[in-house]
């Protein structure tokens, strides 16, 4: 058997087997001569069942030969597995988010920004601790405010520890008691707030926000701002997000910091669509 016609056979095999998990284990966790043995193997019990004892000690000994000679073909094997893996992973995002479409693009609690009546909407789900939610925070305000047709929705997801979820509930507790325009004041102070949030910074920050300070002190710790935090985690689990940032736009699911351009070429592709 040539070379020419033997590459096909053992790749498709070999693919076989990586997609059952044994050339993966193979590669991982056996000698090298066990894992040629069994590659070949799978690859003879692959190419034909009619084949005698003769003939498949004969076919094996030709894989042997061949993968010593060219072991990139697991590789290749692999690769394919990997790509395809992907695309099944993309494929169950989209899924996620249609499925979960209504609570993530209008669920009639999170903040609205950027244009309301856009063509595209742009959910983020963040954390105020999160380094890389600050460092997206005024490339996601320049691209909305730039694109002038981005419907921009925010998701408190509290995440990394107890100071997370009091900037949360401050920000929550803000929206309930004074409105959108005082949370966007009070989410953009957020972002760039470095200090704890006992009772005076608190006060301090709420006055210096021009925000009444009483009615937002008293929304702290409410069942209201409880309630919004639980919705979105819930979200977040169904959506299977584990991180901030995480960016949500219809088909499309982003997970962690995307740089300006990016996000400017992924709504483009989506606008193309």
């Amino acid at each position: 058997m040539s070379e020419k016609s033997l590459r096909p056979i053992l790749t498709t095999a070999v693919v076989t087997a990586v997609l059952t998990g044994a050339a993966v284990y193979a590669v991982t966790h056996m000698p090298a001569e066990t894992e040629i043995e069994a590659a070949a193997a799978g690859a003879a019990s692959s190419a034909s069942v009619e084949l005698s004892a003769a003939e498949r000690d004969s076919f094996r000994g030709e894989v042997r030969a061949y993968l010593m000679e060219h072991p990139e073909v697991l590789l290749e094997a692999i690769q394919v597995l990997e790509d395809r893996q992907a695309v099944e992973a993309a494929e169950a995002e989209v899924d996620m988010v249609r499925d979960n479409a209504e609570a993530l693009f209008n669920d009639g609690v999170s903040w609205v920004g950027g244009n309301p009546e856009g063509d595209i909407t742009l959910v983020e789900f963040m954390d105020y601790r999160c380094g890389y939610c600050r460092k997206a925070f005024e490339e996601v305000e320049e691209l909305v405010a730039t694109d002038g047709n981005i419907r921009f929705v925010l998701k408190e997801f509290p995440i990394l520890g107890e100071e997370s979820l009091a900037a949360s509930q401050l920000a929550i507790a803000t929206q309930l008691a004074a409105g959108d325009d005082a949370y966007k004041r009070m989410h953009d102070a957020l972002m760039v707030h470095s200090g704890g949030f006992d009772e005076v910074t608190v006060r301090r920050l709420l006055s210096s926000l021009g925000i009444e300070e009483e009615p937002v002190i008293a929304m702290l710790g409410s069942p209201e701002v409880t309630e919004v935090i639980n919705a979105n985690r819930a979200l977040a689990q169904k959506l299977q997000i584990t991180g901030t940032p995480t960016f949500v736009m219809p088909e499309t699911m982003l997970r962690g910091y995307v740089p300006l351009a990016g996000m400017r070429s992924i709504v483009a592709e989506l606008r193309a669509e």
